[in-house]
């Protein structure tokens, strides 16, 4: 009798050692099938169950210049209108070209837009003069600032180093860019740039980050970057309460000679 349970006792121990563990192709089907929580209820079994024909999403048509219809324009080159200075909210007086671009006028001030801009698609272009002058930060140095508070910098970097949350394309000290993707100095860039703004609760505590994505010359250099809070030239980022605000253009204030042309902006919210 002994012998017996001794036995059962024995044969049980070896039965739980060889009890084997889920594979991992077994835990990561499990781990999908409990996160895909989007579809309820039995799964259909013809293709119109989830087919899906309203809202249809309005059509939006691109001019000869690639402008969409939907889009305001912000810098066509026959006027600021639609700017004013950020300082004292005059007229702006920055250089208008010829060619249907402006330049920044050294120790003008940056300009910003008259209206105000949640989130919002925009377009930009923009140019460092052939002729080189300076180095590093004082080299053909502007920005595009969001809300007036997050930047996506502007600067030379052809044959000129600095650091890298500071490069072209960088949202300043924040992200370094995933790649330097710049024209020749002299030649005209693109900058087209989603940005999403961050959200604040009643108290002023901020809720949800904001984001920013870039293209550069059609190349992604940001990729749905999480803001921290506003770009600081000198500390950390900042997270005050804010609502809708200006698009800004920088004037860095040491000659750098920076154009703009062709800025539209699509409205997201």
């Amino acid at each position: 009798m002994k012998n017996s349970v001794l036995f059962i006792l024995v044969f049980a121990l070896i039965c739980m050692g060889c009890r084997q563990e889920p594979t991992l192709e077994e835990t990561e089907v499990e781990e999908v099938e409990t996160k895909n929580t989007s579809y309820q209820g039995e799964e259909p079994t013809k293709p119109e169950a989830t087919e899906i024909y309203k809202p249809v999403p309005p059509k939006v048509t691109i001019d000869e210049n690639g402008v969409p219809n939907d889009a305001i324009v912000l810098f066509d080159g026959s006027g600021f209108d639609e700017w004013i200075s950020v300082a004292d909210s005059t007229a702006v007086q920055w250089h208008l070209s010829d060619d249907q671009s402006m330049t920044v006028k050294d120790k003008a001030g940056s300009i910003q837009t008259k209206r105000n801009f949640g989130s919002v698609q925009l377009h930009v272009e923009w140019k460092s003069p052939a002729e080189v002058q300076r180095d590093g930060q004082n080299r053909a140095n502007s920005g595009v600032f969001l809300q007036n508070r997050y930047e996506v910098q502007v600067l030379d970097n052809n044959d000129n180093d600095t650091y890298v949350n500071g490069q072209v394309g960088a949202i300043y000290k924040q992200s370094v860019p995933l790649a330097m993707a710049s024209k020749p100095s002299g030649e005209w860039n693109t900058y087209d740039i989603i940005f999403h703004a961050p959200e604040f609760d009643k108290i002023g505590e901020k809720t949800k980050s904001g984001t920013i994505t870039v293209l550069h010359n059609g190349i992604l250099i940001q990729d749905h970057y999480e803001l921290e809070g506003s770009t600081e030239y000198i500390g950390w980022p900042k997270n005050v309460a804010h609502g809708k605000a200006p698009i800004q253009l920088q004037d860095h204030q040491d000659n750098s000679r920076v154009s703009y042309r062709n800025i539209w902006v699509r409205e997201l919210d």
